[in-house]
């Protein structure tokens, strides 16, 4: 007896791709700085796709063999029914894992729902706890909505929870530690993230806040006994274990240890651009295929099929450069 063969998208490096992130906003209710710029011109919401759309989307990748979807912004949270797309999409049958990247704020009010329709993991961006650094690194934020989301989201029983921390030289690094003894206390795992070269910003210069994985390895290990996993996840973390616990602290390390080369994921921005590469400019204007093809998937599904032959090997950052090296900025690439 014959099995049909399993969908699947495969790159011409022979790649498999399993993990979509969707963007389902470029709005935020912050302004990290390493995220956008202060004075931000936001796409129309015309240009948005439509939460059915998005749907149609993550329904076409699943179809495809794709088992991860990632939710992600600017803030996701902002987007009006949001918990609505999560219902569409937490009952796709082939969907294993099903999370969202979240700045927390507005957790409080959406932990419950977001449970309730499907989402099985949360991370949850944090760079400091120190309030007015807080207020500094986002602009305009308040760190105990945050907190509060934290503790909104673990009374809800995920599967799991991590922290996001991005690390910049002489803003945040001293902090590592007391991040890691945070998570730690809350009983969940946490990453840390080098800033990527996405967007022209002018609040800091990127090579001078450059802190490498290696550094605050090294920091670390000046406390715990970090022992690196050999099991991988669906994204790009390397983690390492922390000898005679369960927790993990996870690396996010495009500069210092380039993931690209088993790179499994994609992205569609919020506008329906599907992005072969975060550091490269390979795309596919999915939203036009939607809209010429409201009832019928199959050109959708080609048009995703078709776009793996344009995924490149991997990106071109170079973090000594002073420039942006990709003018998207990161709220609008969707993490």
């Amino acid at each position: 007896m014959t099995h049909p063969t399993q969908p699947a998208l495969i790159d011409r490096f022979g790649r498999r791709i399993n993990y979509v992130r969707l963007s389902v906003t470029d709005r935020c209710d912050l302004r990290c700085v390493y995220c956008m710029s202060e004075d931000m011109t936001f796409v129309p919401r015309s240009q948005l796709l439509t939460l059915e759309e998005m749907a149609r989307v993550g329904r076409a990748f699943v179809q495809l063999g794709v088992s991860k979807i990632r939710l992600t912004g600017g803030e996701p949270l902002t987007r009006r029914n949001i918990v609505h797309l999560c219902e569409e999409l937490g009952t796709l049958a082939g969907l294993r894992d099903f999370t969202m990247t979240t700045n927390g704020t507005q957790l409080v009010t959406y932990a419950a729902a977001l449970k309730q329709a499907g989402l099985t993991r949360l991370n949850i961006s944090l760079d400091t706890l120190k309030p007015e650094r807080f207020q500094q690194l986002t602009r305009l934020g308040d760190i105990n909505k945050t907190l509060a989301g934290i503790d909104a989201a673990l009374e809800q029983g995920f599967e799991r929870i991590k922290l996001n921390a991005v690390i910049l030289k002489n803003r945040n690094h001293d902090e590592v530690l007391d991040l890691v003894q945070f998570a730690f206390s809350k009983g969940i795992d946490i990453s840390f993230i080098e800033e990527m070269p996405l967007g022209d910003i002018s609040e800091h210069s990127r090579a001078e806040a450059y802190y490498a994985s290696d550094e605050i390895l090294r920091d670390l290990r000046e406390h715990y006994d970090l022992q690196p996993l050999v099991a991988r996840t669906g994204g790009p973390s390397k983690y390492y274990g922390v000898v005679g616990s369960e927790r993990r602290v996870g690396f996010i390390s495009p500069h210092s240890h380039n993931f690209c080369g088993d790179c499994n994921r994609v992205r569609v921005t919020a506008e329906g651009r599907l992005l072969l590469c975060l550091g490269q400019e390979h795309s596919v204007d999915l939203r036009r295929v939607l809209r010429a093809h409201p009832l019928d998937d199959e050109p959708l599904l080609q048009a995703i099929q078709n776009a793996m032959q344009l995924k490149p090997l991997g990106h071109e950052f170079e973090v000594t450069q002073a420039k942006a090296q990709v003018m998207r900025y990161m709220n609008m690439t969707g993490g």
